[in-house]
């Protein structure tokens, strides 16, 4: 299969009538296909998490050529998540991969491609999966575990600054996983002494207008937690803060990095890497109804010196 022309021409139709039947059908076997539905406007937003996605399959032996991947990148827009995600549904893949927010989408478009999500905080909550142990539709993935962990970074901001009394905590209300932000933070906060406030960013475009209301509440902290639109606009939110003089606590070492003050969270990085795990093994045979949702097991405490 791998011969030269002119080795090819030498042997003549000769060669032709001898090739293996098994062989000469493999030769058209199509590679599989691997649909994915990102969040940011290109694979550039969506640095490092594109190229640690690309660099798990690699490590399971997948080559050059050996997947056909179709990615789209919606740039947060609720439209054009809805439509991208028909797109990939039409294009019949063997895998549909949805990142973060753009899940709920995927789930919508099709209820019969094997769906794998990752960074999805409560797959339970957001109806991807009738449980963690068995998810009994056609989608499993990754959580990062972020709305359990929203009480921690309250936690960890009251011991940075035990003076601390009022925080605000950054919520967009499109997304429904808000609803559970907001109520674990106020019951952690009533047991740590703390007032929570909720304060709504739907665009890039509000968050300015946003962190004026946040000072003039009189908080003095932000919770950020896991959520596409933020991690798009990570550097803005750091920014921000610091002219602001809040301290400001986030999930993921990748947002930290912009400039915020401490991150509590899962391993991202290796999450996008075991993406791959999952999608070889559908390849393989699995039904995503019956292999459980990953959770992380380990989390990081990071602080920004």
């Amino acid at each position: 299969m791998t011969m030269r022309r002119r080795d090819f021409l030498a042997g003549g139709s000769g060669v032709i009538a001898t090739w293996p039947r098994p062989a000469a059908s493999q030769a058209h076997k199509r590679n599989p296909k691997i649909a994915v539905l990102w969040h940011a406007a290109s694979a550039e937003e969506e640095h490092p998490y594109y190229g640690e996605l690309l660099r798990g399959f690699r490590e399971l032996g997948y080559g050059e050529g050996s997947l056909t991947f179709e990615h789209r990148f919606p740039d947060e827009k609720p439209a054009l998540f809805t439509s991208m995600a028909a797109e990939l549904v039409s294009l019949n893949p063997d895998v549909l991969v949805a990142v973060g927010g753009a899940a709920p989408y995927a789930k919508r478009a099709t209820a019969t491609i094997p769906t794998v999500f990752m960074y999805v905080p409560d797959p339970v909550g957001s109806k991807l999966v009738e449980s963690i142990r068995r998810p009994g539709w056609n989608a499993t993935g990754l959580t990062n575990f972020s709305v359990e962990l929203s009480a921690k970074r309250l936690e960890y901001l009251k011991e940075i600054s035990p003076s601390l009394s009022r925080v605000a905590v950054l919520i967009n209300p499109t997304v429904k996983i808000s609803e559970l932000y907001v109520d674990q933070s106020k019951a952690a906060g009533s047991m740590l002494g703390l007032t929570t406030q909720a304060f709504e960013v739907r665009s890039p475009g509000e968050l300015v207008a946003t962190f004026d209301a946040i000072v003039k509440a009189g908080m003095q902290a932000i919770v950020v937690n896991a959520e596409s639109l933020f991690y798009q606009i990570r550097d803005a939110i750091a920014q921000l803060a610091l002219q602001r003089r809040l301290l400001t606590c986030v999930w993921v070492r990748e947002v930290l990095e912009a400039g915020c003050l401490v991150s509590y969270g899962a391993d991202q990085l290796s999450i996008a890497r075991r993406v791959a795990v999952y999608v070889d093994r559908i390849l393989k045979g699995e039904r995503p109804a019956d292999m459980p949702v990953e959770q992380p097991a380990r989390f990081q405490l990071l602080l920004n010196l």
